[in-house]
C-alpha cells in the first residue's frame, strides 16, 4: 500500500507542477520548471497491491525536468529522484510527511515570489537604495504573505538533509541564505560591533540581512547563550517586519527553547513571535539515520595508551609538510593559537581546545583553515567539567557543519562519554533513596542540565556518523573543492 501511495503522490506532483507552469505562462512569465509528457508515460494499476509506476515512467519524467530559472520542481520530487538513483536510502513516513510540508512551502514561495521580492534582479540597485533610504525616515512593517517553517525533532531524523534538499531546489536568482545558527549569530554580533554607537544597531543589522536574503534557512536552532537570547526577539521582530521568511531546524520545540536559561522571561516574547510567523512541524521519527551508516572504528581510539598512535596518524596525514605552531584569525580580531598544524591538519590536546574560554567563533575560524582535527584526551563528562562538555558539543557541531574529519583519543565510546549528563526528566527516573540505597551510593559527578542533556544525543549521533565509512568518503571527496577555494582566495590576495 505504501508503494501505491508513493506512486500516486508522484503523479499528483507531476500534475501540480504542470499546472504551476501553465499558470506562470499565462501571466507571461517563463515557468520555473517544465515537465515533458511523452506517450511513454502511463499509469498502470493492475489488481495486485504491489503495483507501481514502471521505472521507465519515473526515470523519463524526472529526466524531462528543465529548469528555466535555476530552480527545481521541489523537494518532494527531488527526494523521490534521489531514492530512485540510490543517492538516498528510503525514508520513513515521518520524513515523507515533512517533505510534503516543505513542498507546500516551496509551491507557495514560487507563487508569491514577486510579492515577497525574492528575485534579486527584479528591482534596480537604484530603487533598492531608494527604498532603503526611505525606510530610514518612515519605518515600514511589511510582513511576508508566506509563513516560514520551524522543523524540530530528535537527533538523526534527517532535519538538516531535508532542509538542504529544499534549499537546493530554490531558484538561484532568489535572495536566499542557508547558514548554521551558531554562524548566523556570530555574524550578527560582528555586525553589531560595526554599528556600535547608532541609535538602534539591531535595526541596522536587520536591514542589512534583509537586503541580502529574504529567505533565511537556519540549521540547528539552539539558544544557550544569554546574550543571544536577549537580542533574538528584537532582531527577528525587525527581520519579520522587513519581510523575511524563516526556515529553521532544531532539536527543541519552540516552547522548550532556552528552557531554564537566565532571564528567560525576556526571551518568551520571541517564542510567541516565532510561532506566529512560522508553521511548526515535528518530525516524529524514532530512527537515527546517522547510526545506520557503515560504522567503523575510523580514527576514534579509546584509551590514553593510544595518544602516541594519534600523533603518528597526525604526522602521517601531514605528509612531507613540517608541523609547527600556527595562528588562526577568527571574527572581531580574535586569534586562536594552534599547537601543531600542517597541510590542513591541526593537533590539539582536549585541554587546549575545550578547557579554555573558546567558543563557536574560534571553532569556525579553525575549520576555515583546517579540514582535519587530531584531538587528544576527550574525557567522560559530568558535573566537574560541564563547561568543557558544552564546548565539546559546540566543537562537534561546527566540525559536522564544516564536513571536517576528527581523529581523537577518548576515555570511552561516544555513547558512554555523556552517561553522567542527565535531563531533569532523566534525573526524576532515578529511584529514591531507601534503606538499601543510601546517599553514599550516589554518583557525586552526575550533572542535571536540560540543554546539555538534549544536546548530548546529537553529539553522540554525530560522533558515530563521523567515524563511518560514508562520512570519511564524503570528507575525502570535498578536499579537492576546499583546496581549489583556498587557491582562489590566495590568488585574489596576490592580485589585490
Amino acid at each position: 500500500m505504501r508503494l501505491i501511495a508513493r506512486n500516486l503522490r508522484r503523479a499528483l506532483l507531476t500534475y501540480q507542477q504542470q499546472g504551476r507552469s501553465l499558470r506562470q505562462a499565462a501571466r507571461g512569465r517563463r515557468p520555473s520548471a517544465c515537465l515533458d509528457f511523452s506517450p511513454r508515460v502511463s499509469l498502470s494499476i493492475p489488481k495486485y497491491p504491489n503495483t507501481a509506476f514502471s521505472l521507465r515512467l519515473f526515470s523519463n519524467s524526472i529526466a524531462n525536468i528543465r529548469d528555466g530559472e535555476g530552480g527545481g520542481a521541489g523537494p518532494l520530487l527531488e527526494y523521490e529522484r534521489r531514492i530512485a538513483s540510490g543517492d538516498l536510502r528510503d525514508g520513513d513516513d515521518c520524513q515523507v510527511e515533512t517533505l510534503q510540508v516543505l513542498q507546500r512551502l516551496f509551491d507557495e514561495l514560487v507563487e508569491q515570489q514577486d510579492t515577497c521580492r525574492l528575485d534579486r534582479y527584479a528591482a534596480s540597485a537604484k530603487s533598492s537604495r531608494s527604498r532603503w533610504l526611505w525606510s530610514r525616515f518612515i519605518p515600514q512593517s511589511s510582513h511576508s504573505p508566506v509563513k516560514g517553517l520551524y522543523l524540530y525533532g530528535g537527533v538523526g531524523t534527517g532535519k538538516t538533509m531535508l532542509m538542504d534538499l529544499f534549499f537546493d531546489q530554490l531558484p538561484s536568482n532568489w535572495r536566499k541564505k542557508r547558514i548554521h545558527f551558531h554562524d548566523f549569530m556570530l555574524n550578527v554580533h560582528s555586525r553589531l560591533q560595526k554599528h556600535k554607537g547608532v541609535a538602534d544597531p539591531l535595526e541596522e543589522v536587520a536591514g542589512e540581512i534583509a537586503d541580502e536574503s529574504v529567505l533565511l534557512c537556519l540549521d540547528e536552532f539552539m539558544v544557550t547563550d544569554v546574550a543571544d537570547a536577549l537580542i533574538l526577539n528584537r532582531l527577528f521582530g525587525h527581520l519579520f517586519g522587513k519581510g523575511i521568511v524563516l526556515v529553521a531546524t532544531s532539536n527543541r520545540a519552540p516552547d522548550h527553547l532556552y528552557e531554564g536559561g537566565l532571564q528567560r522571561d525576556l526571551f518568551l516574547p520571541f517564542i510567541e513571535t516565532l510561532k506566529e510567523r512560522c508553521v511548526t512541524h515535528a518530525i516524529g521519527s524514532s530512527t537515527d539515520y546517522r547510526k545506520l551508516t557503515s560504522a567503523e572504528q575510523g580514527f576514534y581510539f579509546i584509551g590514553d595508551e593510544h595518544s602516541e598512535l594519534l600523533k603518528q596518524k597526525f604526522y602521517w596525514l601531514s605528509g612531507q609538510h613540517t608541523a609547527s605552531p600556527q595562528v588562526v584569525e577568527v571574527v572581531m580580531g580574535r586569534k586562536l593559537q594552534v599547537p601543531l598544524g600542517a597541510d590542513g591538519c591541526a593537533y590539539f590536546s582536549f585541554e587546549d581546545l575545550c578547557d579554555r574560554p573558546l567558543g563557536a567563533a574560534d571553532y569556525f575560524g579553525l575549520f576555515k583553515k583546517f579540514h582535519t582535527l587530531a584531538l587528544d584526551g576527550v574525557p567522560r563528562f559530568g558535573l566537574h567539567n560541564r563547561t568543557a562538555a558544552y564546548r565539546f558539543v559546540t566543537l562537534v557541531d561546527v566540525m559536522y557543519e564544516s564536513k571536517a574529519r576528527l581523529m581523537c583519543t577518548a576515555a570511552a565510546r561516544p555513547d558512554q562519554l555523556f552517561d553522567r549528563i542527565l535531563t531533569v526528566a532523566d534525573a526524576q527516573k532515578i529511584s529514591p533513596r531507601t534503606s538499601s540505597r543510601s546517599k553514599r551510593t550516589d554518583d557525586v559527578d552526575l550533572c542535571v542540565d536540560n540543554e546539555l542533556g538534549f544536546a548530548k544525543d546529537r553529539t553522540i549521533s554525530r560522533l558515530t556518523e563521523m567515524n563511518s565509512r560514508e562520512y570519511l568518503e564524503q570528507h575525502a571527496a570535498c578536499l579537492p573543492e576546499k583546496a581549489s577555494q583556498e587557491d582562489n582566495e590566495k590568488g585574489f590576495v596576490v592580485q589585490a
